[in-house]
């Protein structure tokens, strides 16, 4: 086991669910989530190559940096819309660790908060070239990664792709949650590229799980609802007044299920959506 100690650890002993000299990638693995996923394959004896666009995280993490100084993490430079760059890491990952056993597609784009007003005004005004660009990150760069990475695990005869998807995915986002902001003088609504591509992300694993099903490559959605991250608080009493649970989720709760799909713990399950989201899509 990796001296790199998890939340949410499952404990010693547990071994349906270990991950041991497994072979992970992680795509936007420096991320907020993608820290998370990427501590705890290496926690259970995983060794997980990071693919994203940044090489660091976005502040200090020594036990990051320890594990790529233990060569438990491979971090690579890679544009996940580009097939090239992902074609070029994967040769790096099976020199230095061999052919993936599991794939996490993490990385993710939205239209932050702060974005330009057109990007967070009327659905009729949306933008085309926005919509092109969540778009291409957010399903594209989902599809080149599993078509390059699942065919590998398909030679090889097994392996595990997780792709994650939100709430927003299944259901529509619920606007009145931002009337704070146009109370504020501001004219946002949630954009509707987001949506499109995580509904879309959820197709794909249908179709890529019952393509690969006979060769033993699994393919499932993990859709989460929103993590906390220092939202506004005008933002989280609106949120939080229709989340059954009462409280957004912590990074740390993606764990459990992520390595449950990613472990032989569900070697019967392909094809399905996990959905971890404190009971927001049982209104």
């Amino acid at each position: 086991m990796s001296e790199m100690a998890p939340r949410g650890n499952t404990g010693p002993g547990d071994e349906l669910f270990t991950l041991s000299d497994r072979i992970a990638i992680v795509t936007g693995g420096m991320g907020q989530l993608g820290l998370e996923y990427t501590r705890a394959l290496v926690a259970r004896g995983a060794r997980v190559a990071v693919f994203d666009i940044a090489e660091t995280p976005g502040q200090p993490n020594p036990d990051i940096d320890d594990a790529i100084a233990r060569e438990r993490i491979l971090p690579l430079r890679v544009d996940i819309t580009d097939s090239r760059s992902i074609s070029g890491a994967l040769e790096q990952v099976v020199r230095s660790f061999g052919v993936p056993h599991i794939l996490v597609n993490n990385a993710g784009l939205d239209s932050p908060p702060d974005a330009p007003p057109e990007e967070n005004g009327p659905f009729e005004s949306f933008p085309e070239a926005s919509f092109d660009r969540v778009m291409d990150v957010n399903v594209k760069g989902t599809m080149l990664c599993c078509q390059a990475v699942g065919g590998r695990m398909a030679a090889a005869g097994r392996g595990s792709i997780i792709n994650i998807s939100s709430i927003y995915g299944i259901l529509s986002p619920v606007q009145d949650i931002y009337e704070y902001r146009r109370q504020q003088g501001e004219t946002f609504y949630k954009p509707v590229a987001y949506s499109a591509s995580k509904s879309a992300v959820i197709n794909l694993t249908r179709y890529l799980a019952t393509y690969w099903a006979k060769k033993g490559v699994r393919v499932n959605t993990l859709t989460l609802a929103g993590i906390l991250n220092d939202q506004p608080a005008e933002f989280l009493e609106a949120y939080l007044s229709r989340m059954p649970i009462g409280r957004m989720m912590n990074a740390e709760e993606v764990i459990g299920p992520m390595v449950f799909l990613a472990s032989d713990a569900s070697s019967y399950m392909t094809g399905s959506n996990v959905i971890v989201d404190g009971g927001w899509s049982s209104w």
